[in-house]
């Protein structure tokens, strides 16, 4: 048995009106686009002791961000400095860019081997945290998204 002719039209118009609005849908821009990805971390430096922190990042955490960002692995790196308002707050954020999402995580395990190359091996990155932790606290970290306010 066939289905009545009115309930075949009614189908089509759906589909119809469906597949219209969805290419109208598709074509909507939006006043925005992603940008680059950021991996901020929060450090609490402890009292007394920024200018041998400031020590560390200026020189190791540096030689490293400067090695990742000639291979191309990151984009760029920034150390800001803020005020903690209350005394477990963080004062200062390591921040690394990356081109997007993906990179983040295709660079993890070559990002480890220029960091190994740097220090020279397991042991010796061992020793190097002995002093870090005496002198900073890493209160977390954070994967933050840039979003470029202007259309694709």
């Amino acid at each position: 048995m066939k289905p009545p002719r009115n309930v075949i039209v009614g189908a089509l118009v759906t589909l119809v009106v469906l597949s219209v609005g969805l290419s109208v849908y598709a074509q909507v821009k939006r006043p925005f686009r992603d940008g680059s990805v950021w991996d901020v971390a929060f450090i609490r430096m402890k009292p007394g002791m920024e200018t041998a922190y400031l020590t560390y990042v200026a020189n190791e955490w540096k030689k490293e961000q400067d090695a990742l960002k000639s291979t191309g692995l990151i984009l760029s790196y920034q150390v800001l400095e803020t005020e903690g308002h209350n005394p477990g707050d963080f004062n200062l954020m390591l921040m690394t860019e990356y081109k997007d999402m993906a990179s983040v995580e295709a660079s993890e395990q070559k990002a480890e081997a220029i960091a190994m190359k740097l220090v020279g091996g397991d042991e010796q990155e061992m020793k190097g945290y002995k002093d870090p932790p005496e002198i900073r606290e890493i209160l977390g970290s954070r994967l933050a998204r840039e979003i470029v306010l202007e259309p694709r």
